[in-house]
């Protein structure tokens, strides 16, 4: 049988506890976002209602919440209501490799930016560092068709926070600002649902 040294729990315990402090530390920071948050919601709102669509991407951690926002607004979140056009970047694998393979990683979103994007769509970004070069291209990509660019990073400043139009930067260690993504998304969908009901 295994025995522990009884010193181990403790750490264990201390180490669990600085993860979890650090998570509510960053729910704090982003609670301070509220107004963006709400002003997000609400164009988002007014441009999916109009007939634009949501454009998201992310890596690793931050792609699961891209792909959780947009199930959230083609499906619902809390009412039923009629389905918004919002594409996650990072969930077309055939496109993600033929676009690695052919132009290079830092190409994947960028190109489907160009294929997918309308004047007056939004480009939202996620990122824990803000440095991923593929959704800087990405950004850049969406400047010239006119989309409204904006970006969910890790601590600023940060290149991708600086390349968009307005960003959420939250301070926190990659986890952290990941597991705030997901509140955040939520948050998105709390004042989106709320402001489409509210239209006449």
């Amino acid at each position: 049988m295994r025995t522990t040294d009884a010193a181990t729990p403790a750490a264990g315990m201390l180490t669990l506890d600085r993860h979890l402090g650090g998570a509510a530390e960053v729910i704090r920071a982003l609670q301070g976002e509220r107004a963006r948050l709400d002003r997000w919601g609400r164009e988002l709102a007014v441009r999916l209602g109009s007939g634009a669509r949501l454009l998201v991407a992310g890596n690793g951690g931050s792609a699961a919440e891209a792909q959780h926002l947009a199930a959230e607004l083609t499906g619902r979140f809390r009412d039923d209501r009629r389905p918004y056009s919002a594409i996650a970047l990072n969930t077309d694998t055939s496109a993600i490799t033929a676009i690695g393979n052919d132009y290079g990683f830092d190409e994947v979103f960028a190109r489907q930016v160009r294929a997918h994007g309308r004047h007056g769509d939004v480009l939202l970004l996620l990122s824990t560092s803000g440095a991923s070069a593929n959704l800087l291209r990405a950004a850049a990509a969406a400047a010239p068709i006119g989309m409204l660019r904006w970006s969910m990073t890790g601590p600023a400043p940060n290149p991708l926070h600086t390349a968009c139009d307005d960003g959420i930067a939250l301070p926190g260690i990659a986890a952290n600002v990941q597991e705030a993504e997901l509140v955040a998304v939520h948050a998105l969908c709390v004042v989106f649902e709320h402001e489409i009901t509210r239209a006449p």
